[in-house]
């Protein structure tokens, strides 16, 4: 199997200055992120791997290039793509077309402020990319809310009920609901030569499930802190997230 990486992080950010080049537990975030990626093609030697980074952060591109274990590509990124309204599949999709030649059989997204990624997770997400004919499929944790049960909105009157009107009088009796986790999304390259008109939820989409305590991404300094302390005592009870952790300080200190 051919499989491009895109990586997209920009230089700004709205909830956490320079999330994209903060250390969690002494380690890059990004290097979380390669980490997992470099322990794939080692458990998985007979697939062509590559990695394209979008970004406009100079710095973000220094980090990146310290490390020597994977070769990586870079994309500047568009000044008409770097605004906080574009939809983040449009960078994707012109990373990808920038790098067409590759001929990838799966486009896979990784969100640099989602590091709770393990080896594993690739794996199954590529299990069910190739079981089906999906659009996009991307990684969920089962949820702890559900719309049909115990999660309401505001309604025209100016009332809050359930989003999803029902009878149920019990959440085991609702359809299972599924929260994406913002970690790994993998793409058929057809669709991204496409137009995308909706938001990716629109199109034929698969999920692959990840443990719910991996649902955490970073977003404000008070998620920073709590991922923080929570992968310290994550990385004693998951192998896979201890060995994404080990190798990302060996390719960080090399």
């Amino acid at each position: 199997m051919n499989i491009l990486f895109t990586i997209c992080g920009r230089a700004g950010s709205k909830g956490l200055k320079n999330k994209n080049i903060k250390e969690m537990n002494g380690i890059p975030l990004v290097y979380y992120t390669l980490a997992a990626i470099y322990g794939y093609t080692i458990s998985h030697p007979q697939h062509e791997v590559t990695i394209a980074v979008n970004t406009d952060s100079e710095l973000l591109k220094e980090l990146l290039q310290k490390q020597k274990r994977l070769p990586i590509r870079f994309i500047d990124r568009k000044e008409e793509l770097s605004g906080d309204v574009v939809p983040k599949v449009a960078v994707i999709q012109d990373t990808y077309l920038q790098m067409i030649e590759t001929e990838p059989d799966v486009v896979i997204d990784l969100d640099i402020t989602s590091p709770y990624r393990r080896v594993c997770d690739f794996d199954n997400i590529i299990q069910e990319f190739s079981s089906g004919n999906f659009d996009i499929v991307f990684s969920v944790v089962e949820a702890r809310r559900s719309p049909y049960f115990n999660m309401v909105e505001k309604k025209p009157d100016g009332f809050y009920r359930k989003i999803c009107q029902s009878l149920y009088t019990a959440r085991q009796q609702a359809p299972h609901s599924y929260e994406l986790n913002a970690s790994i999304y993998a793409y058929k390259p057809a669709f991204l030569e496409g137009t995308i008109e909706r938001t990716i939820l629109d199109y034929q989409c698969g999920i692959s499930i990840m443990p719910d305590y991996l649902v955490l991404d970073i977003d404000s300094e008070e998620d920073f802190e709590m991922m923080q302390y929570l992968h310290s005592f994550y990385c004693k009870k998951d192998s896979g997230l201890k060995e994404v952790y080990v190798i990302a300080q060996q390719m960080y200190r090399e």
